[in-house]
């Protein structure tokens, strides 16, 4: 109960002082050319839709996803006298962009750059960033918890499709299921991108497997539903997320699982969906998280103004209530909870799947 009470004072303290700011000036860093631009554009397209709702300036430059665009971008933004900066999506950007922008004490808040080492540097480098986004670890540690504890009493196997991506997603799995004293019935590598698996699935079949765990893209996840199907093999898969996009055209077998971010515009406050959608806006990809990230950009500074404290001390330690909820940030500055979440295929689209 303290702790709920604790939270509630803080948000209404934030609401406050969110209220009682001077002009604030909000810049936004995203790629808005080149190759990236599609990603770039739904992040100004959010920031500048919060600004409005807000009351508040944002100037948007394009950090053209290069080290070069980057600092350039963050010279430009020191230039203007932001108060914090929101976007970049590129490593190398932001990268370039942070020792600029520490030196003119202005933090960041990125909405897409998922590098470990981004955060976990901080005590050496001092970069004032905060992540409104995943980790590159995020992923498979959530897959490995969820999957640990959903699959506890089952027999359940691990494959991987033999890329860096697909091994370490299902080592991460097999590492969590080894120290919880659970062992799969089964391990191997598959060959990807073939026509059918029904050599990986007769062998799952065998070893007893009913739930397997597919480190790969949803293209070979999918076959693999279908060809269980065909073999009669009462088998559950489930991927990570790139389960998101598969290529084939091949439904994915109802019940398959995947890890993976939550649909923004399924779970953002309804409102501010309408919002987007009266200028005709799909809030894709990074538009929502922008949005927010913009929230909590207002609601620190504005903060900072009535307590006297820089920008940065506030953003950590504090719960904002955002378009996509609450957010709060670690003393490294990543995201307190993983947002990774647990969905199941239900023969027309992935929903989130009630954990026990």
């Amino acid at each position: 109960m303290r702790h709920i009470t604790t939270t509630i004072a803080a948000l209404a303290w934030l609401s406050l002082a969110a209220n009682a700011r001077a002009e604030m000036l909000v810049g936004v860093a995203a790629p808005l050319s080149g190759p990236s631009a599609i990603l770039g554009n739904q992040v100004e397209v959010g920031a500048s839709l919060a600004a409005q709702a807000n009351g508040i300036t944002v100037k948007a430059v394009d950090d053209a996803c290069t080290a070069d665009g980057g600092a350039a971008a963050a010279r430009e933004l020191a230039a203007a006298k932001v108060n914090v900066v929101v976007g970049f999506l590129c490593t190398d950007a932001i990268e370039a962009a942070l020792p600029i922008l520490k030196d003119a004490k202005i933090p960041v808040i990125t909405v897409g750059v998922r590098t470990e080492s981004l955060t976990d540097r901080r005590a050496k480098t001092g970069w004032p960033v905060y992540r409104l986004g995943p980790r590159g670890d995020d992923e498979r540690n959530a897959g490995a918890k969820i999957l640990t504890r959903l699959w506890q009493s089952e027999l359940f196997a691990i494959v991987d499709d033999g890329t860096i991506y697909g091994r370490e997603i299902a080592e991460t799995f097999r590492a969590a299921a080894e120290q919880a004293a659970l062992k799969p019935v089964f391990v191997d590598t598959f060959r990807p991108q073939l026509d059918n698996q029904i050599g990986l699935v007769a062998r799952l079949k065998k070893a007893g497997a009913t739930k397997v765990f597919a480190g790969g893209d949803g293209d070979d996840v999918a076959i693999m539903g279908r060809d269980a199907a065909r073999l009669d093999a009462d088998i559950t898969f489930a991927g990570g997320e790139n389960l998101r996009t598969p290529d084939s055209g091949i439904p994915y077998a109802v019940g398959t699982l995947m890890i993976a971010l939550p649909e923004w515009a399924e779970v953002a406050d309804p409102k501010i969906v309408q919002a987007f959608a009266a200028r005709n806006i799909v809030p894709d990809g990074y538009a929502l998280p922008a949005y927010a990230a913009v929230e909590i950009a207002n609601a620190a500074a504005a903060a900072s103004e009535t307590s006297g404290k820089p920008v940065a001390d506030l953003l950590t330690g504090h719960e904002f209530a955002t378009a996509i909820g609450p957010v709060r940030f670690d003393d490294k500055g990543d995201l307190s909870q993983n947002p990774f979440r647990i969905f199941r295929f239900d023969g027309t689209h992935f929903v989130p799947l009630e954990e026990k």
